[in-house]
């Protein structure tokens, strides 16, 4: 019963950390940024290399802010 409980737990963290952050892999680190809105979609995003420009065309990621970590990352390179 203690491990059902626990595991119930665990999922509810889970499901709502996916509800309310993007999880960014950048090309040295994951990043986390808080979603604008509650939702599934963009929770996991692929960001390394070329790809992070392409993040700038979904909105939901620009109301969350993407842009500031775009240019944090390209000043990092330089």
């Amino acid at each position: 019963m203690k491990k059902t409980i626990i595991v119930a737990v665990v999922l509810g963290a889970v499901v709502l950390a996916s509800l309310n952050f993007h999880f960014i892999l950048m090309d040295g680190s994951i990043k986390i940024l808080k979603k604008a809105e509650p939702a599934f979609a963009d929770t996991w995003i692929d960001a390394r290399g070329a790809k992070k420009y392409k993040l700038l065309l979904k909105p939901s990621l620009v109301k969350a802010g993407v842009k500031r970590l775009i240019d944090d990352a390209r000043k990092a390179a330089d």
